[in-house]
């Protein structure tokens, strides 16, 4: 089979197209004949900065049909949809290869409605956008319809992979929702993901803009920007409003003290990797329930435009995210 592997750290030439075996499935494992791989930032992040310690398969997030399960998995899953998630993490096979293996537990069923291209769009951001939507004290372990209802929730980066999915989680579950931009054509891509309200950070006084919609301050905060946006955040912020930052934008942020323990607010760090297992859980049960429901979308109609690559153009859709494309990048493995 064809596989995309890396052996040390660097650009994106250091992905090389491959031949391995097919794998077998091992006890709790199921065999996922993968038909498109997502990327995500932290897929080139890690390619750039850590040399694995084998023979590495990138990328975390993707979708196929399962053929063949190991002992202890029902013969029942053979020829399901999927979708998965953390592939690659802590381990050597991610969804860049045509055929791959993963603890059945991270095979996810994939609504006969929903395209493989969105099944490989979830993973990493729809899990991240859940968790920032439910970390509030007092709020929901898991969304579902009417569970944000009387919230507002400020989206920063609403054309981004996790801001889209944060906006149509947040919509689903009843939220009131406002999202910064900082384009016309990204506050179209905004509004396409059902966004309530865009304010475009680049021509209006942003603060001033969610303050006039939003008159008692924000309750949540999905934050793609933390250093650039923490005094943004704090003048929009409701008491015992969360700022949930999920990215790293400079390495440092410069919290204002007594403001921040004035408004009992609290700035709660995000990596879906290290989630609490309890947590994942919710998160994938939501997202199951709002595939189901038709509440998750991607292309253009839906905000999160898509990019295709074949897969022995891998290197070239790590090049993309890394530079900042617009939408989600995916990489068709098989038909």
């Amino acid at each position: 089979m064809k596989a995309i592997i890396y052996t040390t750290s660097g650009s994106p030439d250091v992905l090389t197209l491959s031949e391995r075996p097919v794998p077998e499935p091992g006890p709790g494992e199921v065999r996922v004949q993968v038909r498109v791989s997502g990327v995500n930032p932290t897929d080139w992040k890690r390619r750039r900065t850590v040399g694995p310690s084998w023979e590495q398969v990138p990328n975390q997030d993707g979708s196929g049909v399962i053929d063949a399960v190991g002992s202890g998995v029902p013969e029942s899953r053979i020829g399901e949809r999927v979708w998965v998630w953390e592939a690659a993490y802590q381990r050597p096979g991610g969804t860049a290869q045509e055929y791959m293996t993963l603890p059945s537990r991270q095979a996810v069923a994939l609504p006969d409605h929903a395209s493989f291209a969105l099944g490989a769009s979830i993973g990493i951001p729809a899990l991240t956008a859940h968790r920032a939507l439910t970390v509030a004290d007092g709020g929901p372990q898991r969304l579902a319809p009417g569970a944000l209802d009387g919230r507002t929730v400020l989206v920063a980066g609403g054309a981004g992979a996790v801001g889209n999915a944060a906006i149509q989680l947040a919509r689903w579950a009843g939220a009131t929702v406002v999202t910064t931009v900082s384009s016309k054509e990204k506050g179209e891509l905004a509004r396409a993901a059902g966004a309530h309200h865009v304010v475009d950070y680049t021509s209006q006084d942003a603060a001033a803009e969610i303050r006039r919609i939003a008159p008692d301050g924000v309750h949540q905060v999905v934050e793609v920007a933390p250093a650039a946006n923490a005094g943004l955040d704090l003048a929009v912020a409701a008491p015992d409003a969360v700022v949930a930052f999920y990215a790293d934008d400079s390495g440092t942020v410069t919290v204002p003290v007594r403001p921040s323990m004035t408004a009992n607010l609290r700035w709660q760090g995000i990596l879906v990797y290290t989630l609490p297992p309890a947590a994942k859980d919710h998160a994938i049960a939501a997202v199951t329930a709002a595939l189901a429901d038709g509440a998750i979308r991607v292309g253009e109609e839906a905000g999160l435009p898509l990019h295709h690559f074949p897969l022995d153009r891998t290197a070239d859709a790590h090049a993309a995210v890394e530079q900042g494309a617009v939408g989600k990048v995916l990489v068709d493995v098989s038909s």
